[in-house]
């Protein structure tokens, strides 16, 4: 037994090298600014901060994670699913025993920067700190004081809900040396003011990446190209490539379908579903017309993407073609068209539509059996919606009906399976 007690020393050795390599580097964390290190109410109170601190709070979507469904704002109680278990979001509005009420600025800025509570435990990545730590004092100094002007609601947070052994937080100690990267968003002198806005916004409040990129086994983001798509894990929603250059998943979009989409929630080249329909209600939607624009300039200069594998499977039956071309026939093309082209402004086109060419066809197949439900916004209050076919079409009909889609008119994607379809028919569409 000598071995395994070598073995648990060296580990043990492992995690406490580790564990003081963390502690070295949290002390020595980029500090706040000497000005900001005491903040007093008054400066909390002023309307002026307290207004762009809500304007902020949007941009970043906190809402739609700190408020249960049915519940009150930023009180928090609602689970974010991941492979490992759920995490609840905690409350955050200025209850003093519950919330934020006995915060002060640098608590906040510890947990928004750095990821560590206030009580200096690690949090999980669940909470988008690996994006978060981008933004600037100043911008996070106004969304504290935000939160604080907030009605304090008594509203004790629900504790994580994790498999053995992710439920053990010194676990992340590992986890964060290897996939944290602590630092504020240094502009990039070498490209516009307008850039460098969409940039910040995209990489840091908006925590875009979180979901446009794949995940590891760990959970942790691929490092590859960023915002080149990727599974939203425990959600069964694919989050698009957002690289609008020569194979990227919005190649062919204006600047103009960009800003349409996260303002209205519909463009010319399809809408938002899914996770990305509520992004839309509760945050795109009220920013700013710059801002959107500032958002389109960086996204339109994310790098052309390699090219595509070519599809493994494709239609190697006429059967299965003929199959899904009458089924279009008879349930779609009353309102996408027999060129899959869609109506403008009423319903989406399926032609060229990224939803639908994802690589794995989860978001297709999900429409299908589930409906599609577009967001209503300001800018478009009565948005159309696509009712369900689950109860009309089997397993093998809708297979057959998206991979036709997939593959019509100028699409290219790869073909779904039959046995795939099943998992997606009881799962929520949010």
């Amino acid at each position: 037994m000598k071995w395994l007690r070598r073995v648990m020393t060296v580990f043990v050795l492992s995690i406490a090298v580790l564990a003081g390599w963390f502690f070295f580097r949290r002390d020595h964390a980029e500090p706040l600014p000497v000005a900001m290190r005491t903040v007093d109410a008054a400066m909390l109170k002023d309307p002026v901060l307290i207004a762009r601190g809500e304007y902020l709070a949007k941009a970043g979507d906190c809402s739609v994670c700190h408020t249960e469904q049915g519940g009150q704002p930023y009180a928090g109680g609602r689970s974010v699913a991941t492979p490992f278990g759920d995490i609840p979001a905690p409350n955050i509005t200025p209850d003093n025993d519950t919330g934020l009420g006995n915060w002060s600025f640098e608590d906040f800025w510890r947990v928004l920067h750095s990821g560590i509570g206030r009580d200096g435990a690690l949090l999980y990545p669940a909470f988008s700190y690996t994006a978060f730590t981008k933004v600037h004092p100043d911008d996070a100094l106004a969304i504290f004081a935000y939160l604080r002007s907030l009605p304090p609601i008594h509203q004790t947070s629900k504790p994580p809900n994790l498999r053995f052994p992710y439920g053990i937080r010194n676990t992340l100690i590992a986890w964060r040396l290897l996939y944290f990267h602590e630092g504020q968003y240094r502009p990039d002198t070498r490209q516009s003011a307008q850039w460098n806005r969409g940039a910040y916004l995209v990489q840091g409040l908006g925590h875009c990446n979180e979901c446009h990129d794949t995940r590891n086994a760990l959970g942790a983001l691929s490092g590859r190209q960023s915002l080149s798509g990727g599974e939203i894990p425990a959600q069964n929603w694919y989050a698009p490539d957002l690289g609008s250059r020569q194979n990227g998943g919005l190649a062919g979009w204006s600047g103009k379908d960009i800003v349409d989409l996260l303002k209205t929630g519909q463009s010319a080249k399809g809408v938002a579903l899914g996770p990305m329909a509520e992004v839309v209600t509760k945050s795109t939607q009220y920013l700013a017309d710059d801002d959107l624009q500032a958002i389109a300039v960086y996204l339109q200069s994310l790098p052309e993407r390699p090219m595509a594998v070519a599809p493994k499977e494709a239609f190697n039956s006429k059967a299965l073609a003929d199959q899904g071309e009458k089924i279009y026939a008879q349930q779609c093309a009353s309102c996408h068209g027999q060129d899959g082209n869609g109506v403008d402004g009423i319903y989406p086109p399926l032609n060229g539509n990224v939803s639908v060419t994802e690589p794995v066809g989860m978001n297709a197949t999900r429409v299908v059996l589930l409906g599609g439900f577009s967001p209503g916004t300001v800018a478009n209050p009565r948005a159309y919606s696509m009712p369900p076919f689950a109860q009309q079409l089997s397993d093998a009909d809708v297979a057959a009906v998206v991979s036709y889609v997939r593959q019509a008119w100028s699409n290219h994607a790869p073909v779904v399976q039959e046995r795939d379809i099943s998992k997606y028919r009881t799962t929520p569409v949010d």
